[in-house]
């Protein structure tokens, strides 16, 4: 079980330089899960220092996407908090701070190589076929001389001085230990020229500042987890849990998920982005099932509530195996949560599709129709596709549609006019007036139910599909279903003459 003796603080720190994806809602998810799960807090911060990749309106998706998805923060840039500010941009000088006691403990030191020089450095490590470092030029200054390069306004960067000897072991939840020959460690860069701490040094501090017991993040930071704990390490504070989550592969479960697979899932009526998949209409409910049984080991078609999610969620149960982008099960999960919607609920939610398709929305129509929708949606973007012709003024049937299976043109008029008498004879139609009657007439005239039903099913709606007929029959009313049969006999006798 989850240890929930002690809170987790947890947090979920996105870059405004792109769009809130799968990988990333499903790390905002699990935070958001051990945190309610120990009675802790859930922490939203801006990693935004990489201004030169940042995107106009990213930030605003991220935190829209994650409020729609339900995973609502403690402390944040615009709730504020304790910890703040919870924007790395108005946090320069705290990470500075801590890169001069690096430097002053002899962990850390200036380098002041040129881009030029280094680009030199890498060309000729290239032609030995080495792997890419720096070659520690500046690693073996005097402190007192760098101390005075940098005093003079010298330019340069501080990079942590790794070990070079031994190894370094580091813990992973899910993975145990790893452990690294420190001779295969590179002098990173932690703060720039411009003096803008880098993520290796900006992301520890954050934590450590804002109380961070439990680290989520993508496997593809295992390359430099070491460093990160070592850097941590340097400053002589206690390590995080690091938990690196599982891979996502691409639907047929070869090979990572690319922006190729991702182009593709779009062509095929999918997104891997929150915001498109909303726009698709998926619901919240449905995303964060199919998400969180990405990584999690338990059963695969679990069924489950955000509340649910919450009492269940374990770490222990974690998983790093890599898993499968299966929209189908995306498809399964959001109608199933859809058929757990209260029918007002329902209703709301289908309306904006209704209104986006250009139907003359009624609030009360809609609640009335909801519950024969219900069954049938995989998507709220179904709803008028499936609903549409209780909107509808008219419809047009194909003529070749009204003819009943397995019959002639003639037999369809006359099957549609007897039903047409016996309706007309009816105060009001509904399922519990007009299905006996119509059934007894399929026996009459030697037809399976079936048979009647689909011809008036084509005549009513103007679809072969439909919601159920008679429940459909009573939205439309007795006056236009009338009409509308009346008019498919007239279609059916103008394919006989």
């Amino acid at each position: 079980m989850a240890d929930t003796s002690q809170p987790a603080r947890v947090r979920f720190a996105p870059s405004p330089t792109g769009r809130l994806h799968l990988g990333s809602a499903r790390t905002a998810l699990y935070n958001y899960l051990l945190a309610r799960r120990t009675g802790g807090q859930f922490i939203l911060r801006i990693e935004d220092t990489d201004f030169k990749r940042t995107v106009e309106g990213a930030e605003d998706e991220l935190l829209a996407g994650l409020r729609w998805l339900g995973l609502q923060w403690d402390e944040g840039p615009d709730v504020g908090g304790p910890c703040g500010p919870y924007r790395q941009s108005e946090r320069k000088e705290i990470y500075l701070k801590y890169a001069r006691q690096l430097v002053e403990r002899g962990r850390a030191y200036p380098c002041f190589c040129t881009p030029e020089r280094l680009a030199r450095v890498r060309q000729e490590q290239l032609k030995r076929k080495e792997s890419l470092h720096y070659d520690g030029t500046c690693r073996n200054i005097p402190p007192e001389a760098a101390a005075r390069r940098v005093a003079d306004g010298e330019q340069h960067v501080i990079r942590f001085k790794a070990p070079q000897e031994g190894t370094t072991t580091v813990h992973d939840l899910l993975r145990g230990d790893i452990t690294v020959d420190n001779r295969n460690l590179d002098d990173a860069i932690l703060v720039k020229s411009t003096g803008w701490a880098l993520y290796h040094l900006a992301a520890i501090v954050d934590d450590h500042e804002m109380g961070i017991t439990h680290v989520f993040r993508s496997s593809e930071w295992l390359g430099t987890f070491p460093l990160h704990a070592l850097i941590v390490r340097a400053l002589g504070w206690a390590e995080p849990t690091w938990v690196h989550l599982s891979v996502f592969l691409k639907p047929g479960g070869k090979g990572k998920m690319s922006k190729r697979d991702a182009e593709r899932a779009r062509d095929d009526g999918y997104s891997i982005f929150i915001k498109d998949l909303e726009a698709l209409g998926y619901i919240p409910e449905g995303i964060l099932n199919w998400i969180v049984l990405m990584g999690w080991g338990t059963a695969e078609n679990d069924e489950m509530s955000l509340d649910e999610m919450i009492a269940r969620f374990d770490l222990a149960h974690l998983n790093p195996a890599p898993a499968a982008v299966d929209f189908k099960k995306l498809d399964h999960f959001n109608g199933l949560h859809i058929r757990r919607l209260s029918v007002d609920d329902l209703a709301a939610r289908m309306k904006p599709f209704f209104i986006e398709a250009g139907y003359p929305v009624d609030d009360d129509k809609l609640r009335q129709i909801a519950p024969l929708l219900q069954p049938r949606l995989k998507t709220l973007r179904d709803a008028p596709i499936v609903g549409g012709v209780f909107f509808e003024e008219t419809v047009s049937p194909n003529p070749e549609e009204l003819i009943g299976k397995k019959m002639t043109a003639p037999d369809s008029a006359e099957a549609a006019r007897r039903a047409v008498s016996i309706l007309s004879g009816l105060t009001e139609i509904t399922h519990e007036t007009a299905e006996p009657p119509m059934r007894a007439l399929a026996g009459e005239l030697g037809l399976k139910a079936g048979q009647l039903f689909g011809i008036l099913r084509v005549a009513v709606t103007g679809r072969k599909v439909s919601p159920p007929l008679f429940e459909t029959m009573e939205i439309i009313g007795r006056d236009e279903v009338l009409r509308r049969v009346e008019q498919a006999v007239a279609l059916l006798e103008s394919l006989d003459s």
